[in-house]
């Protein structure tokens, strides 16, 4: 495959990947409300070894989700839209101003009470169904939209992933970190050394996950440091990094985020649901995702412009800004991650997650609507 066509392969395979999503979310949910409940769920609380079924999943197949992340993010920092710093500058503002202003809303409505520590929950955004959404508006959507929220999204990830890392740890074994972060030194001098056989790349990963797994910070930050230590070279696609990436796509957009769905949304509905929105935690999601991912995402890369830190496109206007802006308020995956590591009380659990899926619904449906106006006045 071209390194010019790996970020077309990355858009195809998260579109095809959103529908599948939303077809496993639709079945969980069905599922956890059906007669059969009770043992669907209890399915994926089934112990293996010493973790559950949904433990494995989230430690470890979302491990490799975080390493295609990762992978992309330096395929554009070295070669793709953040290679330029003013090219870069407009999708950064705006994953500053998408995380930043929903954290605000929610920490405004959960100060001082026990959930102020989901804070986090309205900062992501969830690439594949972002990408699924503005893929059914067809041509009409300019490639500079598509790439804008593909980096985006990456960089809003990103964000998350140094939030779970610095705000999501409670207890460190600093003896297994430690060990951990030197196998990842060593990775880093292979990459020196020119060491290009990814076998040897992968079971380092391996064993650093192992132990990053039992240092108390979240495993799945090793995908990440793994993407960054496999060797870019050139960028072309005999590269591990750019192959690695290739091979990657399917398995996670069709197989490992649709069981991370499946597992993570079997959420039981129940009868006063209606009384949840009352919630304080509840408000900060809803109002995060639906209004504060668009007016933080709109507002900074606003203000980037006209402080004349970057340029906006020239197929691009503030109309298709804020329209991307409300899909940026997709957290679903992304957002049910963080909301596991927040909270400990399985029903605000349970009650977070629904609010997601409210807000994440919400928030789909304004984007696409908003950009399928914006899109036919400029077409």
């Amino acid at each position: 495959m071209k390194p010019k066509g790996l970020f077309q392969s990355f858009f195809e395979s998260e579109k095809a990947g959103g529908l599948v999503l939303l077809i496993c979310t639709v079945i969980s949910l069905v599922l956890a409300n059906s007669s059969i409940s009770e043992e669907y769920i209890s399915m994926w609380h089934y112990q293996i070894g010493s973790h559950s079924a949904e433990h494995w999943i989230n430690d470890g197949l979302m491990t490799i989700f975080f390493l295609l992340i990762g992978l992309e993010l330096e395929r554009e920092v070295y070669k793709g839209e953040l290679s330029k710093i003013k090219d870069a500058i407009l999708p950064i503002s705006g994953a500053l101003g998408g995380m930043l202003i929903p954290a605000l809303i929610y920490f405004a409505f959960n100060v001082g009470t026990s959930t102020e520590h989901g804070i986090g929950i309205p900062m992501a955004t969830d690439i594949a169904f972002a990408i699924g959404i503005l893929s059914l508006l067809g041509n009409r959507v300019p490639v500079s939209l598509k790439v804008f929220l593909t980096a985006l999204a990456v960089i809003d990830d990103l964000g998350a992933i140094i939030l779970i890392a610095l705000f999501y740890t409670k207890t460190i074994y600093f003896t297994n970190l430690i060990i951990s972060l030197s196998i990842f030194g060593v990775l880093l001098i292979m990459n020196r050394l020119k060491v290009t056989n990814l076998i040897l790349y992968l079971v380092g990963g391996i064993f650093m996950w192992c132990f990053m797994l039992n240092s108390g910070v979240h495993a799945t930050i090793t995908g990440v440091l793994l993407a960054f230590a496999l060797p870019f070279g050139n960028g072309s696609s005999k590269t591990i990094s750019s192959q690695l990436q290739h091979w990657l796509h399917h398995p996670v957009a069709f197989i490992i985020i649709p069981i991370f769905a499946l597992s993570n949304t079997a959420i039981v509905i129940s009868k006063d649901w209606i009384h949840n929105f009352s919630e304080s935690y509840s408000l900060g999601i809803i109002f995060g995702l639906v209004l504060g991912k668009p007016i933080g995402i709109f507002l900074f890369t606003y203000l980037s412009v006209k402080l004349k830190l970057t340029n906006l496109p020239e197929d691009l206007n503030w109309n298709k800004i804020i329209g991307v802006g409300f899909l940026g308020g997709i957290g679903f995956t992304m957002s049910i991650f963080v909301t596991l590591l927040a909270f400990e009380d399985n029903q605000i659990i349970t009650n977070s997650k629904f609010m997601i899926l409210i807000g994440s619904l919400i928030s789909g449906l304004i984007g696409f609507i908003w950009l399928k106006k914006s899109l036919t006045k400029t077409t």
